[in-house]
C-alpha cells in the first residue's frame, strides 16, 4: 500500500503571498477554482492501493483547514489527517517528526509533495518508473528542464543520462550545475528516514559540541530536528546509487508569490479540457462571452454582456455587471464588479467592489512564451527602489470608486480607496 505527505508550511511562510496570504492559509487560497492543495489530493487519490494522505505544517488547527480536510474526505474517499509540528521543522523535519504516522501500516513507498507547486503530479509514471530504476529501494525525484539562468534559483540534479542516477545534487547555485531542477515531489520508501536520522543523530552531536551557536539553549531540540531535505540529505546521498530523477515533460510552476497564482491557475484550466471539461465555461444562449478557458462558480451572477477570459476564474457569490471584460485574473468569492469595469492580470479579493467604468490593471509576470523550458522568475517585491510592475492585487473588502485607474499597484484589505493609483502598495 502507499501513502502520500502533503509539507503544508505554516503562518510565518507564504510572506510573498501577502496580502492575500491573511485571509486564508496560502495552501488553501483557489487556483483555477478550487483549493491550491486540492490539486495535490485530487492527484494522489488516483493513485491505485493509496490508501492514506497525511498534511504536515505548523498552521494552528482552524476552522477553514477542517472544514476542507472533511469535504476532501467525502470527495475523494480516502483518508486524509493533518499533524501539525510544533515549529518551522523543515522538509525533513517535518517527516522524521512524525515518521512513525508515516510508516503505520507499513506502506511500501510514499510520496511526499511541496504544496506551493502546481503540476501535472505524474505520480504513477513516477511509481513505474522507479520499479525500473535502480534497486528496489531507491528512493525519486521529480525532476524538469529549466534554463541556464534561471535554474540556480532552484535544486540543480545533475544526472547520469544512461541510468537517471542522480549524481550530483546542488540547492540554489551560485555558478551553473546543471539546467535539470527539483520540482518539489519525491517518491520515497521507509528507509529514508534513516538517512534523515543519521543527519538528526549529528546535529544532536554538534549541540553538545557547540551548544550555544547565537541561539537560546532552550531551543536545541529545535535545531537538531529542524532538518531541509534537499540540503541535508539528497547533496549527502547522490552518487551512492540510492536516488534517481524521472524528469516530466508536463506542465509544472512554483506558486510563491500572488502573481504566480494566476499563471498557475492557466495551467490547471488548460489540464481541465482532459480532466475536468465539465469546469470549464462555454458559451449558452443568455450567458456571459467566454474566450479561451474560464471558470466560473455556478453560484456568481454574471450579466450576458460581460466578456470573460481567457485565464479567467471566478469564485462564488461573485456578481458582475453589463458589459465588464475580465481577461487573465482571479475574482474571489463575494466580489462585485459593477458595469463596464475592467480588470486585466488582477487577483480581486473577497467581498471587493469595483465601480463602473473603472480600470483594475496589473502587468503579467508569467514566465518567456518564447522559451519552453522558461520558468516564472520569483521577482523581488522592489527593485532598485521602485515596485517591480506586477500583477494588481486587491486585499478582502476592497472598495475602488467609479471611473478611476488601479495600475501594478496591491491594496491591502479594507481599504476604501477615492482616487486612482499607480505602482503602489496602498496600505
Amino acid at each position: 500500500m502507499l501513502k502520500a505527505v502533503i509539507l503544508i508550511g505554516g503562518p510565518q511562510k507564504g510572506t510573498r503571498f501577502r496580502p492575500l496570504s491573511f485571509e486564508v492559509p496560502k495552501p488553501l487560497f483557489p487556483v483555477a477554482g478550487v483549493p491550491m492543495l486540492q490539486h495535490h489530493i485530487e492527484a494522489c487519490a488516483k493513485v491505485p492501493n493509496m490508501k492514506e494522505i497525511l498534511l504536515i505544517g505548523f498552521y494552528q488547527p482552524n476552522e477553514e483547514l477542517n472544514r476542507f480536510l472533511l469535504n476532501a474526505q467525502q470527495e475523494f474517499k480516502i483518508s486524509i489527517r493533518y499533524l501539525q509540528e510544533y515549529a518551522a521543522l523543515g522538509t525533513g523535519g517535518g517527516i522524521y517528526h512524525f515518521r512513525d504516522q508515516i510508516v503505520s501500516g507499513s506502506p511500501e513507498a510514499f510520496f511526499v509533495l511541496n504544496a506551493d507547486v502546481c503540476s501535472a503530479f505524474p505520480l504513477t509514471e513516477m511509481l513505474r518508473f522507479q520499479k525500473e530504476h535502480g534497486e528496489p529501494n531507491s528512493f525519486v525525484i521529480l525532476g524538469t528542464t529549466a534554463n541556464r539562468k534561471q535554474s540556480m534559483n532552484y535544486g540543480c540534479i545533475v544526472e547520469n543520462e544512461e541510468t537517471n542516477e542522480v549524481l550530483h545534487y546542488v540547492e540554489k547555485p551560485s555558478t551553473f550545475v546543471s539546467d535539470i531542477i527539483n520540482c518539489g515531489i519525491y517518491l520515497f520508501n521507509p528507509d529514508i528516514f534513516q538517512h534523515i536520522g543519521a543527519v538528526f543523530q549529528k546535529n544532536q552531536q554538534d549541540m553538545l559540541l557547540y551548544p550555544y551557536d547565537g541561539e537560546e539553549p532552550t531551543n536545541g531540540w529545535h535545531r537538531a530536528e529542524a532538518i531541509r531535505l534537499e540540503q541535508d540529505i539528497f547533496t549527502a546521498l547522490a552518487g551512492q546509487g540510492k536516488l534517481y530523477v524521472y524528469k516530466t515533460l508536463s506542465f509544472w510552476s512554483q506558486i510563491k508569490s500572488a502573481g504566480s497564482a494566476i499563471y498557475a491557475s492557466r495551467l490547471y484550466l488548460n489540464q481541465y479540457h482532459t480532466t475536468h471539461p465539465e469546469r470549464l465555461a462555454t458559451n449558452k444562449e443568455g450567458g456571459p462571452k467566454i474566450t479561451g478557458n474560464v471558470y466560473i462558480h455556478p453560484t456568481a451572477n454574471i450579466d450576458p454582456t460581460a466578456v470573460l477570459g481567457p485565464n479567467v476564474s471566478i469564485g462564488t457569490g461573485v456578481t458582475i455587471g453589463a458589459g465588464v471584460r475580465v481577461r487573465e485574473s482571479i475574482i474571489l468569492h463575494g466580489a462585485n464588479l459593477q458595469d463596464h469595469c475592467c480588470v486585466l492580470n488582477s487577483i480581486v479579493g473577497w467581498d471587493s467592489t469595483i465601480g463602473k467604468w473603472a480600470r483594475v490593471e496589473g502587468t503579467p509576470s508569467d514566465p518567456n512564451p518564447n522559451d519552453p523550458y522558461a520558468k516564472i522568475d520569483s521577482e523581488t517585491l522592489f527593485r532598485e527602489g521602485k515596485l517591480t510592475p506586477s500583477i494588481t492585487i486587491l486585499g478582502c473588502n476592497v472598495t475602488i470608486p467609479s471611473e478611476v485607474i488601479i495600475l501594478n499597484s496591491i491594496v491591502l484589505p479594507h481599504k476604501d480607496l477615492n482616487r486612482g493609483f499607480k505602482n503602489q502598495i496602498i496600505l
